[in-house]
This record gives C-alpha cells, structure tokens and sequence, in this order.
C-alpha cells in the first residue's frame, strides 16, 4: 500500500476515521475545505479503497461516506509521519 493522496484527502480520511460516516457538505464544514476539494478526496480515497459510499436513509439525496477503519488504520500506522506533518 502507497501513500498517493493529497493533503485533502488525508485530512478528510483523518476526520471520517474520527467521527464516522458524514455527508461531503458536513465534512466541508467541519474540515474547512471547499466542497469541490472535499469531493476530489473522496474520489481519491474510494480509488484507494479507504472509503465507501453508503446511503443516507435521513436523506437520499446526501449519501454517507464511511471509512475503512482497518485499510485506514493500517495506512496510518505504516505513515505516520506523513500523516503527522499534514495534519499540523
């Protein structure tokens, strides 16, 4: 497993893998990243297998995206100082 993500992405997956599922409008909010941005890294890491889109039953319009939490907790460990100086 390589780490090819941008900052964006690692950011998005550090908060999915904190807070759990989440709409891109409430990741954008929370992270502060535009919502254009927030989409980029979800594509990124649905590339990567580290997320998963899953329907929002309060809302079908606005699906979930939910991390991986073993593929993410093993790309964390194995970079952790990748992740360390992006997420200062």
């Amino acid at each position: 497993m390589s780490i090819e993500l941008p900052r964006s992405a690692i950011i998005v997956l550090d908060r999915l893998t904190s807070e759990g599922p989440m709409t891109p409008k409430a990741i954008s909010s929370r992270v502060d990243l535009a919502p254009r941005t927030v989409s980029f890294a979800l594509r990124k890491l649905m590339g990567q297998s580290l997320c998963k889109k899953i329907p929002n039953l309060n809302d079908m319009r606005q699906p979930l995206y939910a991390a991986d939490m073993e593929r993410a907790k093993a790309l964390r460990t194995r970079f952790e100082h990748v992740f360390r100086q992006v997420l200062v």
